[in-house]
């Protein structure tokens, strides 16, 4: 009796044991705890955009907001009206003003000349910013991070945000700034199929009855979020392990010959040019690199000159003159019989396809005393 009353007085003296606590002595450790009715506090944020005709910018600019935790569930608010956009926990391209502190990234009042380089100092890029700019530059770190399933300190990170803003943000930025490609001139040929171009006619036409534009506005967020994970996943799992190849190339270039101008590809078949062009500036000694080889998929040597500069048809080194062009019969009465295979018919790149003596003839043409200039390039290629 007396050991049933003190147990009884200890459970009105003590406090419940807590609901996951009790859940246990039940054996309903499965059952979760009750979830809290929402409340206008647990209420989903809100994105806040102009209505009306839309454009590229603010769409990528409210998808890349989507693509965060913190924004998944948000609701877009497509309104001018500036008390709607007042309750708005985050407004992009609409407002006239530009904080970052109230989370308020408007680009179109007169005071706004921000760009990259000015707002993150060491970044090259001159683009006055968009609403898609300023959010990538206030979020793409984490962003980044997030959809790379790594930490924000992670130098894939660094890497990935500069090459994206580079090919594919600062586009969006200088289209909707209206800032041309070319300083002068006319263009030789129309572009029409840009991203902003795309988004641009899911607008309704002039002549459409219905000129509503919230169905179409939605389809401009899908496809551009579509666009910026297809290219961060083509940056991710392809342009950079074609980076490490070539970072590991130019690493053993003495291997291959004792002139440092030469480099082997582990793996054929990778975009080197761009990584190549940064990564050499790194070299020391500097040393320009003439040649690149590896062997195709089909287990041929390749031999490529380097062009001068990207996207230039000359080379640093063009391999000689009386090769090019010929192939089959024709090359076996050149001085380099059973070598070459086959000689591209342009000046550049020129790829060749080489049997594995290739690096021999590599080396014995190379210059002897580092890159002549060019109009005697040629008297450096001679074969022994």
């Amino acid at each position: 009796m007396g050991h049933r009353f003190l147990q009884g007085l200890l459970t009105l003296l003590l406090p419940p044991p807590p609901i996951c606590t009790r859940h246990r002595m039940l054996g309903l450790e499965s059952v979760p705890p009750p979830k809290r009715p929402r409340s206008k506090l647990m209420a989903s944020p809100r994105i806040g955009t102009h209505n009306g005709t839309f454009h590229c910018d603010e769409a990528l600019a409210c998808a890349l907001l989507r693509l965060l935790p913190e924004y998944r569930d948000a609701e877009i608010v497509r309104t001018r009206d500036p008390e709607k956009l007042a309750s708005c926990d985050i407004v992009v391209d609409v407002g006239g003003e530009y904080d970052p502190r109230r989370h308020r990234y408007d680009h179109h009042q007169r005071s706004f000349t921000e760009t990259m380089s000015s707002l993150s100092p060491g970044k090259p890029w001159q683009t006055k910013l968009s609403s898609a700019g300023l959010i990538y530059l206030h979020f793409g770190h984490k962003l980044l991070a997030q959809l790379l399933g790594t930490s924000e300190e992670d130098s894939m990170v660094g890497t990935l945000y500069d090459k994206m803003y580079e090919n594919f943000v600062e586009e969006v930025d200088a289209v909707d700034n209206g800032i041309s490609q070319w300083a002068e001139g006319e263009p030789r040929y129309a572009l029409t199929t840009t991203l902003s171009a795309r988004v641009a006619r899911l607008n309704p036409t002039w002549n459409q009855p219905d000129q509503d534009t919230e169905a179409g506005f939605k389809r401009a967020m899908d496809l551009v979020q579509e666009e910026f994970l297809q290219r961060l996943d083509f940056y991710q799992h392809s342009w950079l392990p074609a980076r490490a190849l070539v970072e590991e190339a130019l690493a053993q270039r003495f291997q291959v010959d004792p002139s440092g101008e030469i480099v082997e590809l582990a793996k054929g078949g990778c975009p080197w040019k761009e990584h190549l062009y940064h990564l050499e500036s790194g070299l020391s000694p500097p040393v320009a690199i003439i040649f690149v080889i590896y062997t195709d998929q089909a287990g041929q040597w390749r031999v490529q000159c380097v062009p001068k500069e990207p996207h230039s048809f000359q080379s640093r080194l063009p391999l000689p003159e009386p090769w090019r062009g010929l192939r089959d019969e024709a090359l076996d009465q050149t001085d380099l019989p059973q070598l070459l295979l086959t000689l591209h018919l342009q000046r550049a790149p020129f790829p060749h396809l080489w049997t594995d003596k290739s690096r021999d003839v590599l080396a014995r043409n190379r210059p002897l005393t580092g890159p002549p200039p060019a109009h005697q390039r040629h008297q450096h290629l001679k074969i022994s």
